[in-house]
């Protein structure tokens, strides 16, 4: 944690994992631009593959990590420092798992999809991430959260006619054009959706909102941006066609951005006995992960790390020594005996 890396300024801890990886005997390390795969090949059935991305989201006077008693304070501790810490002591530590194990440290996952390390792999090398199920390292209260929702930004336009501000009905406001649309989200209810015995709660709320000329000026423009988090039971034109119903009309309507859901796919006999080990019902992803870009690959995969997923981003952003030792015990027995939990 006390190594920055910020969304594109990665390098400095990808160094540091790949000295600490590529001296360990038992892996094969490729670096990749800031990405970093380390594989076991011992010719097991199986695989499984373990990924953490190693970027944070800018800080926000939290910078480096600070312990206190049995948590650790800091930009990064559960989204997810934690994961990539358990996820490297893995790699470090066990010599001779049941299935073969593929560990990914990948950059720019919190960014825009067009950076993300993962992808690069996915598109530049798609050999190195081949696997029968993967996990991510994402914070989920060391339980199994699984599957994802699917997230999309639409941004909505209104016109106007410019006109003096001591004369606005010589104009039409494009600002004011947006109260139906602000009426609708702040009233809004997200669905909620049960598959497979994990609930998933939607959610449509305005992110940004653009207008105005001058303070003596009519606005003949105004925009209005929305995030939209959908349930794995939509597909991405049906989730834009609601968010279009919601927001009612405007003059241009553009999907900027959208990531499809993934349902859970716990079926797999390895994600299967993971969530046996560890001894709790699954629950829903409520946000998007790269569990996502293995589901679209036809790859089961879900969610599964130390630190509350809901202080994320957070100032108090911090993780607890059982999160961090519960999420490495199950792993570590897990990778030790899936070979035989799995059959």
């Amino acid at each position: 944690m006390d190594i920055p890396s910020v969304s594109h300024d990665e390098r400095a801890i990808t160094d540091h994992l790949e000295r600490m990886l590529r001296a360990v005997p038992w892996l094969e390390t490729t670096r990749v631009g800031d990405n970093l795969v380390a594989r076991t090949r011992l010719g097991r059935e199986r695989r499984l593959l373990l990924a953490g991305h190693s970027d944070t989201v800018p800080p926000n006077g939290n910078e480096g990590a600070r312990v206190v008693g049995d948590m650790c304070w800091g930009l990064g501790a559960c989204d997810m420092k934690g994961g990539v810490a358990v996820l490297a002591e893995l790699a470090r530590t066990v010599s001779n798992p049941s299935v073969d194990v593929t560990y990914v440290f990948y950059e720019c996952e919190e960014i825009a999809a067009k950076f993300n390390g993962l992808e690069r792999l996915f598109r530049e090398t798609p050999d190195l991430l081949r696997t029968d199920a993967a996990l991510l390292g994402e914070p989920t209260g060391a339980r199994v959260e699984a599957g994802c929702q699917g997230t999309m930004r639409v941004r909505a336009e209104y016109a106007g006619v410019r006109a003096h501000s001591a004369r606005p009905w010589l104009g039409r406001n494009a600002i004011h054009r947006l109260a139906p649309a602000l009426d609708a989200l702040a009233a809004y209810q997200g669905r909620e959706v049960e598959i497979d015995g994990c609930l998933f709660r939607e959610a449509l709320s305005a992110v940004a909102v653009e207008g105005g000329v001058a303070s003596n000026v009519i606005p003949d423009r105004a925009a209005l941006t929305v995030n939209y988090r959908f349930a794995p039971d939509r597909t991405a034109a049906e989730a834009a066609a609601h968010v279009r119903e919601v927001l009612g009309h405007s003059d241009t309507f553009v999907v900027t951005d959208s990531a499809p859901p993934a349902p859970p796919l716990l079926g797999h006999p390895l994600l299967t006995a993971l969530l046996a080990a560890t001894g709790q019902p699954p629950q829903a992803k409520l946000g998007w992960t790269d569990v996502s870009r293995f589901a679209a690959r036809g790859v089961p995969a879900t969610n599964f790390g130390p630190g509350d997923p809901n202080l994320a981003h957070h100032a108090e952003e911090r993780v607890s020594r059982q999160d961090l030792e519960t999420v490495f015990t199950v792993l570590k027995d897990l990778l030790e005996h899936a070979d035989a939990t799995a059959n």
